[in-house]
């Protein structure tokens, strides 16, 4: 099983980024989490399967989470970005908490 990130990158405050991740199988959860440098991973945004979505309080209102659950995908729009959100981005999937993880993608958010 596979997990294949894509869509960071550079940005200036208030820019915009769009991450997808693609799973080569179904999960229930499909999140993302980031890790920032000397910080531990956190959850960024998670989706069921029934597209109920959960958020960290420091993204609501700027980050939208949903999926395509056909083309086992995740999209992450980012909107209103900040420095504080500079980190490497990961997909995390499975049943009830992510359990596979793809390789991580950085977003860098310059001021």
């Amino acid at each position: 099983v596979q997990l294949q990130a894509s869509g960071g990158g550079t940005v200036q405050t208030g820019g915009s980024l769009r991450l997808s991740c693609v799973s080569s199988r179904s999960f229930s959860l499909m999140g993302w989490y980031r890790q920032a440098p000397g910080k531990q991973r956190e959850l960024v945004a998670s989706i069921t399967i029934t597209s109920s979505t959960n958020y960290a309080d420091s993204v609501k209102g700027r980050f939208t989470i949903s999926r395509h659950n056909a083309k086992n995908t995740v999209y992450l729009q980012m909107n209103s970005l900040e420095p504080e959100d500079t980190a490497v981005y990961y997909c995390g999937c499975g049943n009830v908490v992510a359990t596979l993880w793809g390789q991580g993608t950085q977003v860098t958010v310059s001021s």
